[in-house]
């Protein structure tokens, strides 16, 4: 668990822009890739960074409970108000990734979407949802990560201070996917391919796809 104060997290700026972006990538194809990442999903979910909450509409009818947890003031300002027409129940409660509000083993699975990017430890994180998932949960992934090719991994080496200050606290370079699995996961499946959001940024390596707890 990472003892950090939520106050680091409030970025009323970034978070309206965020919003406009996050409402462009989904006309882009985003819409659709939210409704893959949450298929198949059940019981109860913990969501981790649930920004403005567009992922509250794809959440299938076997979930019971939906805990949505977000940092930023403004962000979840907008997300509770997206959870009052959601198909199935959703909390939206104040939290960030380094300590996540729940028990240990209480979670049936844990969905990220587009935030190990920017938690400021990937491993803090990912230990404290292998924490708050029962065993053999499943998390559910849908992240932006290093490109495989490499002189395009190598330019995201060299952007990246720049980036995680421009992007609060992004890092395009990260190996996400090795994070998870060396955090105990075992990949059910996943889906590899370039996606440019919101041009004139290029295209960045995305994956999707779901992990199963291996205890």
């Amino acid at each position: 668990m990472v003892n950090t104060s939520r106050a680091e997290f409030q970025h009323p700026r970034f978070a309206q822009a965020y919003i406009r972006a996050s409402e462009l990538a989904d006309r882009r194809g985003a819409y659709e890739h939210r409704r893959r990442l949450l298929a198949g999903l059940q019981g109860r979910v913990i969501e981790i960074g649930a920004g403005n909450g567009r992922n509250f509409p794809h959440y299938p009818p076997a979930v019971t409970e939906v805990v949505a947890v977000e940092p930023d003031d403004t962000l979840r300002a907008h997300a509770a108000e997206q959870a009052r027409s959601a198909p199935v129940p959703v909390s939206v409660v104040p939290g960030h990734a380094g300590a996540l509000p729940a028990g240990d083993g209480t979670m049936d699975a844990a969905v990220v979407s587009l935030v190990l990017c920017s938690v400021p430890e990937q491993r803090s994180a990912l230990a404290e949802i292998v924490r708050v998932l029962a065993p053999g949960g499943r998390l559910h992934f849908y992240e932006h990560v290093r490109s495989p090719r490499r002189p395009i991994a190598l330019l995201q080496d060299l952007i990246t201070p720049a980036w995680h200050r421009a992007a609060d606290g992004c890092h395009p370079n990260r190996d996400t996917l090795a994070e998870i699995e060396r955090a105990g996961f075992e990949v059910a499946w996943i889906d590899r391919f370039p996606f440019a959001p919101n041009p004139p940024v290029p295209p960045l390596t995305h994956i999707l796809g779901a992990a199963v707890l291996k205890r």
